[in-house]
């Protein structure tokens, strides 16, 4: 039991690797911020293609999203950053993991955005035009406010696994807070800092998890 201990929960050795970790945290959180800001942005965007009614616009919306759905995250991490550079194009790690997961949370945050645009009632579309107001003042007064707290769950849980999906930035040499934890543990030959990193990482996601819960409990009553 005691070897369990030392091994997987030694507190000198978090101590010490504690001062990287919060450097590594605060990587991801920066990483985070560009990928959630991004990815909400252009969700919404490949969402009103896909519902425009110019037939080319939504094509090209739906080829988008459903490529950089069906293509792994990590598959396609790999290939900016490691097959660009053979097209002469080179990008350092940073935005290599911004662009790839950029068009792949977009693509999810497209079928979110959608979805709630659909959910609101054909009603509220033509009242709204009745009082005059045009297309785009519908989308942003009528809408999309109401769009966005049908499937507030849903984009909330979408970017609980954007945060996750983060970890993967350190297979690109990413100093985020996984890779940072994966070198104090090849220091001290301990797996203490991988536990350290599994508990910050439960840290800043629970209260996400449980606000989730949470709106759907509401939503379902």
């Amino acid at each position: 039991m005691q070897t369990l201990i030392d091994e997987f929960f030694n507190l000198d050795i978090m101590a010490k690797a504690f001062p990287l970790m919060m450097k590594g945290l605060g990587m991801t959180l920066e990483l985070c911020a560009a990928v959630i800001l991004l990815g909400l942005v252009g969700g919404l965007f490949l969402a009103l293609a896909n519902l425009s009614p110019r037939r080319w616009l939504r094509l090209t919306s739906i080829v988008f999203t459903d490529i950089f759905r069906a293509l792994p995250p990590l598959v396609l991490l790999i290939f900016v950053y490691s097959g660009l550079p053979f097209a002469g194009i080179e990008i350092s790690p940073f935005t290599a993991v911004v662009l790839s997961f950029f068009l792949n949370n977009s693509a999810y945050y497209a079928e979110v955005y959608r979805a709630g645009i659909q959910s609101v009632a054909k009603g509220q579309w033509e009242a709204a035009r009745s009082t005059g107001l045009t297309k785009g003042q519908m989308l942003r007064y009528v809408v999309l406010p109401q769009a966005i707290r049908n499937v507030l769950p849903d984009l909330l849980s979408n970017t609980i696994e954007v945060v996750k999906l983060t970890s993967l930035a350190s297979t690109v040499s990413f100093a985020e807070l996984l890779y940072d934890a994966n070198m104090a543990r090849s220091i001290t030959y301990n797996a203490s800092p991988l536990v350290l990193a599994a508990l910050i990482y439960l840290v800043l996601l629970w209260p996400l998890v449980r606000l989730v819960s949470r709106f759907q409990r509401r939503l379902a009553h």
